[in-house]
């Protein structure tokens, strides 16, 4: 069996809104779409696991966009997902994309997790138009599970 130690969740942005874009920047810069914190107590420390999910809605400006979404655990870069948004209006324009990633054995301590987004194709544009949210869940062994 398995207990919850710590459990985080943001959603900065709630709902869709295509007036209140927010441009994606184009690499090596990055956006901070949302962040969270998990503290891992010394008795779980390096036996545990953090799921972390994160959903964030997008919308193609102009061309076809790769946009590339990294996790970050206290500044380093633990996950990366990719996703191409298109821009053209007879077809999808807006897009929800939910990445989900598992962090193993982390150690003690407060941990600042970090979701992010950047363009990586030149000559394109894309924005965060919402919603967004990102939870972590970490789990630990029950210290009573006597099998």
């Amino acid at each position: 069996m398995f207990r919850i130690i710590d459990y985080q969740a943001t959603e900065p942005i709630r709902k869709v809104n295509n007036n209140n874009q927010v441009a994606i920047p184009h690499s090596p810069k990055r956006i901070v779409l949302a962040s969270i914190r998990i503290t891992v107590p010394r008795r779980n420390a390096n036996k545990n696991s953090v799921e972390l999910i994160a959903t964030v809605g997008v919308q193609g400006v102009s061309g076809t966009s790769q946009v590339l979404f990294k996790i970050f655990r206290d500044g380093k870069e633990i996950f990366r997902a990719q996703e191409g948004v298109e821009s053209d209006p007879t077809s999808e324009v807006n897009y929800i994309v939910t990445i989900q990633a598992i962090d193993m054995n982390v150690g003690q301590g407060t941990h600042l997790y970090q979701v992010t987004a950047e363009n990586i194709t030149k000559g394109t544009e894309a924005a965060v138009v919402g919603p967004i949210s990102f939870s972590g869940l970490a789990v630990a062994p029950d210290d009573w599970d006597r099998d």
